[in-house]
């Protein structure tokens, strides 16, 4: 494979040769940042854990370089950033038995250049290989820039595949902003009961971030639990952790579809419901 960074890596964690290590993918993750496959792409991961017939494969887009640091980092410069945030990605490709893992170390402003096409190749060219079943990104109410630069990428990547070579879903996942302000109708909510020592440990292996000032590690966590807690009120608890997502779907059978307005359309659903729910109740009620 070639791609349009020379500095671009793919660590296949069980030694394989590239192609056939990719061509098993049937669960991909396309984030930004090292550490936001884990956050974001756990549905993904404990689908494929300890299985033959499924398997998970992340990329990251951005090379990390201007990651905030404190601690032991505050005096990194960005190349031992660099050098560390990928080292930090690989062990959780270790961690998680991933089939393999992308790092296609682009600077942030690539991302969200939309007339910077050498992303999209470079993600056209792994899915033409992968031909994952289910890829999972940001979802597009995500409030970080190179989130949404990324995820808008992707779709187009797949927008441009033959119909019969796209993936069967596609998923926009929480890292910068939760989704639990979605109608539940619109929700995909993701239970990851499972492996929670896993699951802390793949976030807590980015050191250069948890110690450095950012507790991913705890935030994502409780994140997962307070949504298996609080997405149904009438309910006792089912299960110790949920993750939710935007279905994104529609946008790559249909490629004609506004992305804006598609989205736009969630958030309308969710005003309409705050406003029936408001009309509905009387003073008696209350």
């Amino acid at each position: 494979m070639k791609f349009n960074r020379d500095t671009a890596q793919i660590f296949v964690p069980d030694g394989l040769p590239v192609e056939p290590a990719l061509s098993r993918t049937t669960h991909l993750a396309v984030g930004a940042h090292q550490d936001d496959l884990e956050i974001m792409a756990i549905d993904g991961i404990l689908a494929c854990f300890q299985r033959e017939d499924k398997w998970f494969t992340g990329v990251v887009v951005t090379d990390g370089r201007g990651s905030p640091r404190s601690g032991v980092y505050q005096n990194y410069t960005d190349d031992q950033m660099w050098a560390v945030r990928n080292k930090e990605q690989q062990k959780a490709a270790i961690i998680g038995e991933y089939a393999a893992q992308v790092l296609l170390d682009y600077p942030s402003s690539a991302v969200k250049d939309g007339a910077n096409k050498q992303p999209v190749e470079d993600i056209t060219q792994l899915l033409k290989i992968a031909r994952p079943e289910v890829v999972y990104t940001h979802n597009l109410a995500d409030k970080h820039p190179t989130h949404i630069g990324v995820a808008l990428k992707v779709i187009e990547a797949i927008r441009s595949l033959p119909e019969s070579e796209r993936p069967q879903k596609l998923y926009g996942c929480e890292v910068w902003r939760d989704l639990d302000w979605m109608v539940d109708e619109d929700k995909v909510a993701f239970n990851c009961s499972a492996h929670e020592n896993l699951q802390t440990t793949l976030v807590g292996v980015f050191d250069s971030q948890v110690s450095g000032g950012k507790r991913y590690d705890l935030a994502t966590m409780g994140r997962r639990r307070a949504h298996a807690t609080y997405h149904a009120s009438h309910e006792t608890d089912v299960t110790t952790g949920l993750t939710f997502a935007m279905d994104l779907t529609p946008l790559i059978q249909n490629i004609t579809l506004d992305i804006s307005a598609y989205v736009q359309e969630f958030i309308h659903r969710f005003a309409e419901d705050v406003r029936q729910r408001i009309n509905q109740m009387t003073l008696a009620d209350l």
